[in-house]
């Protein structure tokens, strides 16, 4: 970090090389793919270059650089769905690649319920989805939570608490499916609940 501050190049670069990989895989967990990724994790780290005199402690790095791709990703976010409900876009933003969130060893099932999660992701405000991701996929203790979101403790739990209950009325467990008979019913039983 010193040779960072004194201006050497190499010095950066090494810097980027070891924490590039926890910024990239912190992105395409909270949006659900990796496009663009590269060029957020870029850009983050441009914005490390410019202030890192700002950083005053020097072991609070990572989280620091976490909350900078937490928020360009929830720019990133806004800007998508702001853009699909006013009709303005008709790329496939939305969509979850399996490839790069999922284990290799998820099963079919597995990895059915994952896309059915990002798909339901896809349409909470950005502020739920990260808070959500950030806790439960990448298992953050609720105190990070708020810290990479830059938000107050309270504001966190009440987001998560949020999010989560959206999911469990929205989630469609494959396993309690029964006959399309049951499945109806579950469904007018669960509208009359709401």
């Amino acid at each position: 970090m010193e040779l960072c501050l004194s201006g050497q190049p190499r010095a950066f670069e090494t810097l980027y090389r070891r924490h590039a990989p926890f910024a990239i895989n912190l992105a395409v967990r909270i949006q659900g793919s990796s496009r663009d990724v590269e060029d957020l994790v870029h850009d983050a780290f441009v914005r490390i270059h410019d202030r890192l005199p700002e950083l005053r402690d020097k072991g609070a790095f990572r989280s620091w650089l976490g909350s900078i791709v937490v928020r360009l990703l929830r720019t990133r976010l806004r800007r998508e769905r702001l853009a699909r409900m006013l009709g303005l876009s008709q790329s496939k933003d939305g969509e979850v690649d399996l490839h790069n969130v999922a284990s290799m060893e998820a099963s079919p099932e597995l990895r059915a319920q994952l896309a059915q999660v990002y798909a339901l992701l896809g349409v909470m405000p950005a502020d739920l989805r990260i808070t959500w991701v950030l806790r439960n996929i990448e298992n953050h203790r609720l105190e990070a939570v708020a810290e990479l979101s830059q938000c107050s403790l309270a504001t966190a739990k009440r987001r998560l608490n949020k999010a989560q209950s959206f999911l469990e009325r929205h989630f469609i467990d494959p396993q309690l499916q029964g006959t399309s008979e049951e499945g109806e019913q579950r469904a007018s039983t669960r509208k009359a609940g709401t």
